[in-house]
């Protein structure tokens, strides 16, 4: 069984690379030691499910910042798409494009049905350990809420 390794709370964080809907590089290394990262997966850009999720982050984004983290999204959508999608509906934070899907497979984010990219929420604490990970393909708006009593736990340190 060849199977991809799951990151799973108390790993290191896999560092990656990636362009944000600006086309900037961003590296995961250059976040964390900063502020502590809220790392979500999401299926696709515009989609129902994504835009409820990608909402319920954009409404709880100043108890995010208060708690000193950073919400990060990660999808397979270009640039252009994430743009167009930050854009409509005023999302505050990164939009990160995995196009070929290489940091989705190093974070071991599985397909639900075998078909759809999953949807994972990591919070990971400055120091680049995974703190928590919820992984929900249904209950999206659930993935902003479950963050941000993981920040209230860790007393906004992530550490």
């Amino acid at each position: 069984m060849s199977k991809d390794k799951k990151v799973c709370v108390g790993d290191v964080a896999p560092d990656f690379t990636l362009p944000d809907q600006w086309g900037k590089p961003i590296r995961l290394r250059d976040v964390l030691g900063k502020k502590t990262v809220v790392l979500y997966f999401y299926p696709k850009d515009q989609t129902p499910g994504c835009t409820l999720e990608a909402r319920a982050f954009r409404d709880s984004y100043e108890q995010f910042s208060a708690q000193d983290a950073q919400v990060v999204g990660v999808s397979s959508d270009s640039v252009r798409s994430h743009r167009r999608f930050a854009q409509r509906h005023n999302l505050p934070f990164l939009l990160l494009s995995d196009a070929d899907g290489a940091v989705r497979r190093l974070y071991g984010v599985e397909k639900t049905l075998g078909l759809l990219p999953g949807r994972v929420t990591y919070v990971i604490d400055r120091t680049g350990v995974v703190r928590h990970v919820y992984s929900s393909q249904l209950r999206a708006t659930r993935h902003p809420r479950e963050a941000l009593m993981v920040l209230a736990a860790l007393g906004g340190h992530g550490a």
